[in-house]
């Protein structure tokens, strides 16, 4: 928002071109508000870069306001049937090389295993239905006191090559309305796992459980996509987003 302000202590005054920017704003739908406000906040981002405090307050303040109305999702939709159980839906809704915004649609009981977004900030919000997620973070807690054992006791050297220790950070059912998650590239649960209690649709912006998990911990090793995993391309056809 632009204030002007005189150089002579007079009140502020907002500019004409403000005025009518903020009148243009209020007027766009809130898909356009959303990829407007995603091409503010990650203008200046890359891998690793996270937007600033102000920016991800801003983003996550508005995608909280999203619901599924907005974007043109009903539960009685076919993506959502349950006989649709092994078929997840990912709808596109934009792409760049700066960001990107899709929503999935997962039947009851279908699972997205566990995955990470490296490098990324990811924003989400869980539109409609309830979500059991598991989430975990690379871990680093190691102390140099004990020649080199994990702070709860674990020996890395005893586990095979390509397992890392992971923190468990969420382990939690979250069923709509919900606030949005956002997830940094080291912290707050890079890496998910989301499983549908029941119909639900996520806003959005391979790693597998191996066994010997501990209290708060699990060894993660990486893998390749699971075979019987299908996520499947629609195009959205909910309110459209003018590119410019």
């Amino acid at each position: 928002m632009g204030i002007e302000q005189s150089g002579k202590g007079g009140k502020g005054k907002v500019s004409n071109e403000s005025k009518k920017s903020k009148r243009r704003h209020r007027k766009l739908s809130p898909v356009q508000r959303l990829y407007e406000t995603c091409k503010e906040v990650f203008a200046d981002c890359g891998p690793g870069i996270v937007p600033s405090s102000e920016k991800v307050e801003k983003l996550a303040a508005l995608l909280d306001g999203i619901t599924q109305v907005d974007v043109g999702l009903r539960p009685s939709m076919p993506f959502f049937s349950s006989e649709r159980a092994s078929v997840i839906t990912y709808l596109h809704l934009h792409e760049c090389d700066k960001f990107s915004i899709g929503i999935f649609c997962l039947p009851p009981t279908s699972v997205i295993p566990l995955h990470n977004h490296p490098g990324m900030t990811v924003f989400s919000k869980l539109l409609f239905g309830t979500m059991h997620i598991k989430s975990y973070d690379w871990s680093d807690e190691v102390d140099r006191n004990t020649g080199g054992t994990m702070a709860n006791g674990i020996d890395p050297k005893s586990y095979p090559d390509g397992l890392r220790l992971a923190k468990l950070k969420v382990n939690s059912e979250f069923t709509a309305p919900c606030g949005p998650s956002i997830l940094y590239p080291t912290e707050g649960g890079n890496m998910h796992c989301f499983t549908a209690r029941t119909a639900c649709a996520v806003l959005v912006e391979n790693v597998s459980v191996a066994d010997g998990q501990e209290e708060g911990y699990a060894w993660l090793k990486e893998r390749e996509k699971p075979e019987d995993l299908s996520v499947v391309g629609v195009p959205y056809s909910g309110p459209k987003i003018a590119r410019k």
